[in-house]
C-alpha cells in the first residue's frame, strides 16, 4: 500500500512537471495584442509567430521523437525544461520581433521533447495496475497545462504590473522548481544508450491507411487547427470586434477550450474508442458551427460555447484517433505510425493559422475566420460521414 502511494505521488509530481512545460507553450496567447501595440506588426505576423512553435514541435518529432527510449526519460525532460527556460528568457528580453520568433521556436522544441517523453514517464511512474488512471493523468497534464498558460498570463497581464514581463518571470521560476522536482524522481528506462544512438525516425502509415489513418488524421488536423486559431487570433478578435479588452477574460476563453478537451478525452474512455472518433467529429462540427455564428453575430457567449464545444469534440476525436491508429498499426511500427498522426495534428496548428493571417488583411478577422470555419466544416463532415458509412458497412447483418 505504501508503495502504491509512493508511486502515485511520483506520477502526480511527474504530471506537475508536464503541466509547467506545456503551460509555457501557450503563455503568450492573451499577450499578442499587447505585442502588436508594442512592435506594430500585422495579424499575419501574429499567426506566423504562433506557427513557428508548431514547426519546432514537428522538427523534434521527426528527428528525435524516440530519444527518451534511447537515452532515458529524465535527460530528455531536462533538455525540454532547458528549452522552456530559454524561451522564457527570450520573451523577457524581447525588444524586437526576432525575440518572439526565437521564443516560440524554443517553446516548440520544448513541447516536442516533452509530448512523448513526459507521457511515457508519467505512465511508467504509476504503480502496477494503474495504467488507465496514469494515462488520464498524462492527458490531463498535457491539455490542462496548455489551458493554464493563457489563464495565468491573462490574470497577471490584467491585474499585475509589467504584463509583458511578469508572466514569463513566473514561468521561469516554475521551470526551476520543476527541474528540482525532476531530480527527485527516478529514471524509468532500464537500458539506456548514449545520445549517439538516437536516430531520426521516419513517419510511417499502417498497411491500410485509408481505413483508419486518413479519417483519424483529418479529425486530428481539424481539432488542432481549431485550437491554433483560438490561441493565435481570438484575443485580437475579442479585443477589436467584441471590445473585450480584459486580458484575463481573453485568456480564460482560450483556457476553456483546453480544459474542455481534457473533459472530452476523459469521456472518450466511457464512450469507447470505436465511438469516440465519429462522435468527436460530430461535436467538432457543432463547435465550428458555433464559431461561425459567433463571428457573424459578434457575441462573446457564442465564442465561449464554441470554445467549450470544440474542445470537447477535439478531446473525443483525438483520443479516439490515437486509439484507432495504435490498434491498426503493427506492433513493430506503432510508435512511428503514432508519430505520423502527431505530425499531421501539429501541421493543423500551423498551416490553417497562417492562412487565416493571410486572409485577415483583405477580408478582416471575421471574414478570414468564416473562410477557415467553412473549410474545417467540410473536413470534419467528410471524416464523420466516412466513419459512419464504414461503421454501417462493418456492422454484422442479421
Amino acid at each position: 500500500m505504501a508503495g502504491d502511494r509512493r508511486g502515485w505521488l511520483r506520477c502526480l509530481l511527474g504530471g506537475a512537471v508536464f503541466v509547467v512545460c506545456m503551460a509555457g507553450t501557450t503563455l503568450p496567447t492573451p499577450l499578442y495584442p499587447l505585442y502588436q501595440e508594442e512592435f506594430g506588426f500585422s495579424e499575419l505576423t501574429v499567426t506566423v509567430v504562433y506557427a513557428v512553435y508548431a514547426f519546432g514541435v514537428i522538427g523534434v518529432l521527426l528527428l528525435a521523437g524516440n530519444a527518451s527510449d534511447t537515452v532515458g526519460r529524465r535527460p530528455v525532460l531536462r533538455w525540454g525544461l532547458a528549452f522552456a527556460a530559454a524561451s522564457a528568457v527570450c520573451f523577457l528580453c524581447a525588444d524586437a520581433l526576432g525575440w518572439l520568433y526565437a521564443g516560440r521556436l524554443l517553446s516548440g522544441l520544448s513541447a516536442g521533447l516533452f509530448t512523448g517523453a513526459a507521457t511515457a514517464y508519467v505512465m511508467e511512474l504509476a504503480p502496477p495496475g494503474g495504467t488507465a488512471r496514469a494515462t488520464f493523468v498524462a492527458t490531463a497534464a498535457n491539455m490542462g497545462g496548455l489551458g493554464c498558460g493563457p489563464l495565468l498570463a491573462g490574470l497577471l497581464a490584467e491585474y499585475a504590473p509589467e504584463p509583458l514581463l511578469l508572466p514569463f518571470a513566473v514561468h521561469l521560476a516554475l521551470v526551476a522548481v520543476s527541474a528540482l522536482l525532476l531530480l527527485r524522481l527516478p529514471e524509468t528506462v532500464a537500458e539506456r544508450r548514449p545520445l549517439s544512438a538516437v536516430r531520426p525516425r521516419k513517419p510511417a502509415l499502417p498497411a491500410r491507411p485509408g481505413a483508419v489513418f486518413v479519417p483519424a488524421s483529418v479529425a486530428s488536423f481539424v481539432g488542432f487547427a481549431l485550437f491554433g486559431v483560438l490561441t493565435s487570433v481570438s484575443p485580437a478578435f475579442l479585443a477589436r470586434d467584441l471590445h473585450v479588452e480584459n486580458h484575463a477574460v481573453s485568456g480564460l476563453v482560450v483556457a476553456l477550450a483546453f480544459f474542455a478537451s481534457t473533459a472530452g478525452q476523459a469521456a472518450a474512455g466511457r464512450v469507447g474508442a470505436a465511438r469516440s472518433l465519429p462522435l468527436g467529429c460530430a461535436v467538432l462540427f457543432a463547435g465550428l458551427v458555433l464559431l461561425g455564428c459567433a463571428l457573424l453575430a459578434d457575441l462573446l457567449a457564442l465564442v465561449v460555447l464554441a470554445a467549450l464545444t470544440g474542445g470537447v469534440g477535439q478531446g473525443l476525436a483525438f483520443r479516439g484517433a490515437l486509439s484507432a491508429v495504435a490498434a491498426a498499426a503493427p506492433p513493430d511500427r506503432r510508435a512511428a505510425v503514432i508519430s505520423s498522426l502527431f505530425v499531421v495534428a501539429y501541421t493543423g496548428i500551423s498551416i490553417p493559422v497562417i492562412g487565416v493571417g493571410l486572409l485577415a488583411d483583405p477580408l478582416g478577422l471575421e471574414g478570414a475566420g468564416l473562410v477557415f470555419t467553412a473549410c474545417m466544416l467540410l473536413l470534419a463532415a467528410g471524416a464523420g460521414a466516412y466513419l459512419l458509412r464504414r461503421t454501417r458497412t462493418e456492422a454484422p447483418t442479421a
